[in-house]
């Protein structure tokens, strides 16, 4: 680690309010080292105007409503974190399946697979850890040609799974196979694949969070 960098970067920070942009480009190292350094360290009052000032922004309502809402993103991935230091098992687990299934999206946590254990094991954690309420949870089958005959039973049996009411269910997707790959993917998956969305900004910065913590590593990226 880059000792004197972090440390001349945590005095910059709370001494003169600089901003991860400035700190970055005077001191030589990435913004998302920097981030990492200083995301402790609250700016006050003073400190935003006279950055606001040396930046020469002028902040009008939109722009205010995103650093808004890129603070509430910070907190969500906050809590994220301190969640993952009481090492939970299940919550880790749910987590990692994330990590590897899940979608890079910005308001809503979506899970895929055609494995119905992990399919079950996630909605477990959803409900378990973050008291996820059914109505928040939407499935949706995406199936192959083979598979439409029996189509209200392959869509019931990803509902009993998770045990939903069928009104949980979004509208199946079917995908038609080529004629070159007809004999090839015929029964390779004989329930198609099941997506579990819920549309939670705050459950899915909170993973992205928890994420950052288990695995050591920041990615600013996820706060955009």
């Amino acid at each position: 680690m880059k000792t004197v960098e972090r440390e001349m970067a945590r005095k910059l920070r709370r001494e003169e309010g600089r901003s991860v942009k400035e700190l970055a480009a005077l001191l030589g190292v990435s913004r998302s080292s920097i981030s990492l350094w200083v995301r402790d360290i609250e700016l006050t009052a003073e400190q935003y105007e006279a950055l606001r000032g040396r930046m020469g922004a002028r902040i009008d309502g939109s722009r205010a409503n995103a650093l808004i809402a890129r603070e509430r993103r910070r907190q969500a991935q906050a809590g994220g974190r301190a969640r993952a230091r009481r090492s939970e098992l299940l919550h880790a687990i749910g987590c990692m399946l994330f990590w590897a299934e899940g979608s890079r999206g910005r308001n809503a946590v979506e899970f895929v697979n055609s494995d119905p254990e992990m399919i079950r094991l996630f909605v477990n954690f959803l409900r378990s850890c973050y008291a996820v309420p059914d109505t928040k949870i939407a499935v949706t089958c995406n199936l192959f040609a083979d598979h439409e005959a029996r189509q209200r039973d392959i869509e019931d049996f990803w509902l009993r799974l998770v045990r939903l009411p069928r009104s949980r269910l979004r509208k199946s997707s079917v995908n038609r196979y080529s004629k070159y790959s007809q004999k090839k993917r015929r029964n390779k998956l004989p329930y198609g694949t099941c997506r579990i969305r819920v549309c939670d900004t705050a459950l899915l910065q909170n993973l992205y969070g928890a994420i950052q913590e288990y695995g050591g590593f920041e990615r600013e990226e996820w706060l955009h």
